[in-house]
């Protein structure tokens, strides 16, 4: 049993690292091995979900490397490896032969293991080894066309952000320590741990968990992420890092349950980011960045299930999204590099000229939007009908953050499906470049790869794509950019818009696209029962609350009605600080980032003012007292020594002088002795 979970989690690290450190010499294979090697890991992963296995191995005394997989780290790795082959089969099209496909696909694989690895762990020591690898993969591929400095810049934004809330777990492991409980790294035992130190405990774990997952205040990570890959974006955010904050919630609910304020915190703290994020996702001009705020949003609902303690919701919506955003991106990611555009209304047309793709995000788009019977719209009743039970209010901001998911959703699947306007109305344009099937990009700016890459030879893709839109290339638009007023569908197709045939996507993409799609469709049953007793079933714990009848009518009926109202009437525009993600970036580099550089300031001018010149002038003095001591003290002790030597040389002449030798010598000295001997008798009697 030990040797499947040991499997499960070394064969994705192995061969990741194996292909990151061959380079270009597996190139070519490359793609192949990842896709088999991640479809092996599903086969692993659904063997472990089925059998529960354990494992430990020593690694300091009193703390082994402890796995195990139960009901929701059965589920949760299924879920991520199941995304990691579909992302990798995508991969396989859209990286291209001219790329660095073995760093990718081993960076992929390895960004995948770690996360199969925190699903596993069973103690904080192994969680924080896996947290750190997956921070360290995450930052390569966010990074991953590293020769563009923007992207450096913002794959260090995301790392450093995600790292400074990271801190927490090291403050929980060592408060956890300090509680001086048995097995105190357990994370089973960690609820057991006394006051206060399980306040500690539960309060870095917090922190760690919603820097992770990009919820407030640390969510522009997530919009600095967008400058990664399409399929890292996929990847990271549908099954692994952005999850897996919300994961270690659901794992450590006891915990929060245990210090009695933090499930409420939690609670609301997903619920506001589901809202605020969500408003956020509506003022996108940009797809990417429409995803990416959706992602917080999202996840928003699975930390509002974890501080609810409604933990069959909260996994439910974690599988259910997993499917529904690994899909968009990838589909995001199929127009881009086809098309060379990110923002909404230079993809106008984009679902009608190739309709796989236009159909799988229209049903990952209506997925969000938690339209009836899509799987999103089932799993948010079973996790609200927790927040309802908990409070009436935090089951009202829910259900106001489910409506504003549908608007960001229908906003983005109402550009896609309008015809492309006429050139010259003002609005970028995509057009078929002649005799070959594909677009032409336009305008050319940097692409969201490298500038300058040349398309690999026979791949029949173009090159890098192109950003065209309202903001510089590769950037999210500016602050204050505002979508125009959604205009009327006109009847029929625009003269010159290309046919619904116009662009070929590679084959290899479709399969992950209807699978993905499937996926959204087929979720919808593990909501209602008797696959919804079932999952509980596996999942354990106490009984959670489930929807009612009107529950579920009002939270269809409520996307429904605002799905329609945006697609009549558009969606409404908002300005800063919303295009701009709330300026959370700004604020936390005016209270935060500011500060903490002017104290570095000061203590290196401190250091060099103070404490340097403090140890040079200590130096100086012992310098100075040392050629005093020199002079003074050292030149009279020699002469002493000099002295003494000098006496005792004379002393032992002395004392050679009678020793010569000669015996009637010492007959005359011992006859003196005694003649002094006897005077000395005499005059003392």
């Amino acid at each position: 049993m030990s040797a499947l979970l040991w499997a499960l989690i070394a064969l994705p690290l192995a061969v990741g690292a194996l292909l990151t450190a061959a380079g270009r010499y597996a190139d070519r294979a490359a793609p192949a091995v990842a896709v088999a090697c991640a479809t092996a890991t599903l086969g692993l992963a659904v063997a472990a979900a089925l059998r529960h296995p354990t494992a430990e191995a020593p690694l300091l005394e009193h703390l082994p490397v402890r796995l195990a997989v139960d009901g929701l780290s059965g589920l949760t790795a299924v879920t991520v490896a199941a995304i990691t082959a579909a992302v990798l089969l995508f991969s396989a099209g859209d990286i291209g032969p001219g790329e660095s496909r073995a760093r990718f696909f081993g960076l992929m694989l390895l960004f995948s293991g770690s996360m199969l690895t925190t699903v596993t762990a069973a103690s904080l020591p192994v969680l924080l080894m896996a947290w750190e690898v997956m921070g360290a993969t995450s930052w390569a591929l966010i990074g991953f066309w590293w020769r563009d400095p923007a992207r450096g810049r913002a794959a260090n934004t995301a790392f450093l952000t995600t790292r400074a809330a990271d801190l927490g777990l090291y403050l929980a492991a060592g408060a956890a320590l300090a509680g001086g409980q048995a097995n105190a790294l357990a994370l089973d035992g960690l609820s057991r741990t006394a006051e206060p130190w399980l306040s500690a405990v539960t309060a870095g774990v917090i922190v760690a968990a919603l820097g992770k997952s990009a919820q407030l205040p640390f969510s522009f990570w997530l919009s600095h992420a967008m400058r990664g890959p399409s399929p890292v974006s996929a990847l990271l955010h549908s099954a692994t890092m952005v999850v897996a904050g919300a994961y270690l919630l659901l794992r450590l609910e006891p915990l929060l349950s245990a210090s009695g304020w933090g499930g409420p915190a939690v609670a609301w703290t997903g619920a506001a980011t589901a809202v605020l994020l969500g408003l956020v996702a509506v003022a996108q001009a940009d797809l990417k960045q429409l995803l990416a705020a959706s992602s917080c949003a999202q996840i928003g609902f699975m930390v509002m299930a974890a501080g609810t303690g409604s933990v069959t919701g909260g996994t439910v919506q974690l599988m259910a999204h997993a499917a529904a955003k690994s899909l968009a991106f990838l589909v995001a990611g199929a127009w881009l590099t086809a098309l060379g555009v990110r923002t909404l209304p230079a993809l106008r047309g984009s679902a009608r000229r190739h309709r796989t793709a236009g159909l799988s995000f229209t049903v990952s788009a209506l997925t969000l939007a938690g339209i009836p019977p899509l799987s999103l719209w089932a799993a948010k009743d079973l996790l609200l009908a927790g927040a309802l039970a908990e409070s009436a209010w935090l089951y009202a901001v829910g259900l106001a953050a489910g409506v504003i998911s549908a608007v960001y959703a229908v906003k983005a699947l109402w550009f896609v499906w309008r015809p492309a306007p006429v050139p010259g109305s003002g609005v970028p344009s995509v057009t078929p470049v002649s005799g070959t099937g594909l677009p032409r990009r336009e305008p050319s700016a940097s692409g969201t790869r490298l500038p300058g890459t040349a398309p690999a030879p026979g791949s029949g893709r173009p090159g890098r794509p192109t950003v065209s839109g309202s903001g510089p290339p590769g950037e999210p638009p500016a602050p204050g950019t505002h979508l125009p007023r959604m205009p009327a569908a006109p009847g029929s197709r625009p003269p010159g818009e290309p046919s619904a045939s116009g662009i070929r996507l590679p084959r290899v993409e479709a399969p992950p696209f209807v699978l993905l799609a499937v996926a959204c469709v087929g979720l919808t049953a593990l909501a209602v029962p008797p696959a919804r007793d079932a999952v509980a079933r596996v999942l354990g714990g106490a009984t959670q609350p489930v929807p009612v009848a009107w529950e579920f009518a009002l939270s269809g009926g409520l996307a429904l009605l605002a799905s329609a109202i945006v697609w009549t009437w558009g969606a409404p525009a908002l300005g800063a600080p919303w295009t701009d993600w709330l300026r959370l970036e700004a604020a936390a580099r005016l209270l935060l980032v500011r500060p903490t550089i002017r104290v570095a300031h000061a203590l290196a001018v401190f250091d060099d003012r103070v404490l340097d010149r403090a140890v040079d002038g200590v130096a100086r003095g012992v310098l100075a007292l040392a050629r005093w001591t020199d002079r003074r003290v050292e030149t009279g002790v020699d002469r002493a020594v000099e002295g003494v030597a000098s006496a005792a040389r004379a002393l032992g002449r002395w004392a050679r002088g009678p020793q010569s030798g000669q015996l009637h010598q010492y007959l005359a000295q011992t006859v003196a002795a005694f003649t002094v001997l006897a005077i000395a008798l005499v005059l003392v009697r």
